[in-house]
């Protein structure tokens, strides 16, 4: 039967350690490693002091913003009709007088050449008796008439105000329109494109002429654009009145739901390059814009206390 060990180690332990000459280490350091890791942390450790003291916070007024094109002229209806033909295309180039839409002039054209035959009529007669002073003055009575009925002929032919583009071709040939309503839109060869944001109007008192908006439209990520704010709205709006100013096709396309300053800044180009292709700005492409208002010091965000004791002392 083998003898019981009294002692509570294992013997192999026990022979291994009374033959070693030397006690072992639970880490082993090495004096070259713990040097360089302390240099490092005592690096890291100014260079974030010396960054929390320098450095800057900054803010943005975000919000949203769309391409505008400056003088465009929307053509609307002035009375009720029903479009007889549309004559031109969205993009097409007219010139100034150009007729664009015609809208149905029966009535007019009818009331114009009944009009015309008395006229000639009462010139008959004139010409027959000059003295006849009845002729003479039916005469003038007719001519008045045919000149109003022509010109209701003529307003019922909408015309190129200016040489230019065609674009929002609203209406098409069959349909009926009311007073006021929109029937498309001739944009000048010199027009300029124009950036309007909404930015949150608490930042009005922030915002300055000359100062530089960053933009990215919608759609071209990372596709940063800067230009120079050129105007600046006086007063703080509403939603609603921000999105009457923006017009009924730009509106819906925009969420607003705050107080908003019109800022408007010029684009110095018609075209931008994305992904190594060129495209032409459009009017109602919408974007998010973003301008810097203020900055603040790091180490005033960590130790809040410390902006009291700068501004108003110990």
């Amino acid at each position: 039967m083998p003898r019981s060990n009294p002692s509570p180690f294992r013997p192999e332990a026990v022979a291994y350690h009374a033959g070693s000459r030397g006690g072992g280490a639970l880490l082993r350091l090495s004096p070259g490693w713990a040097r360089w890791s302390y240099w490092l942390l005592l690096v890291v450790f100014v260079a974030g002091i010396a960054y929390a003291a320098t450095g800057h916070i900054h803010e943005y007024a975000t919000g949203p913003a769309v391409i505008r094109v400056d003088h465009r002229m929307d053509l609307t209806a002035h009375f009720d009709a029903t479009v007889a033909t549309v004559d031109v295309q969205p993009g097409q180039h007219v010139s100034e007088g150009q007729p664009l839409v015609r809208f149905f002039m029966e009535e007019e054209r009818a009331e114009y050449e009944r009009v015309q035959k008395e006229f000639e009529l009462e010139l008959l007669k004139q010409l027959r008796d000059p003295s006849d002073a009845q002729a003479r003055q039916a005469l003038i009575s007719l001519r008045a008439q045919r000149e109003l009925a022509a010109t209701r002929m003529t307003e019922r032919v909408i015309r190129a105000p200016r040489a230019g583009l065609v674009s929002d071709v609203r209406i098409r040939a069959g349909q009926h329109l009311g007073v006021g309503e929109l029937i498309l839109s001739v944009v000048a060869d010199d027009a300029s494109l124009s950036l309007v944001a909404l930015l949150p109007g608490r930042y009005r008192p922030m915002l300055r002429r000359g100062m530089p908006m960053r933009f990215e439209l919608v759609g071209y990520r990372y596709e940063y654009r800067q230009v120079a704010i050129d105007a600046i709205g006086d007063e703080v709006v509403g939603p609603a009145e921000a999105k009457r100013y923006l017009g009924p096709g730009v509106a819906d396309s925009i969420a607003i739901d705050e107080p908003v300053v019109l800022v408007r800044a010029s684009l110095p180009s018609n075209q931008f390059v994305s992904d190594g292709q060129s495209f032409r700005y459009f009017d109602g492409l919408r974007a998010q814009a973003q301008a810097r208002v203020r900055a603040e010091p790091i180490v005033l965000m960590i130790l809040p206390a410390l902006r009291e004791v700068l501004h108003h002392g110990p």
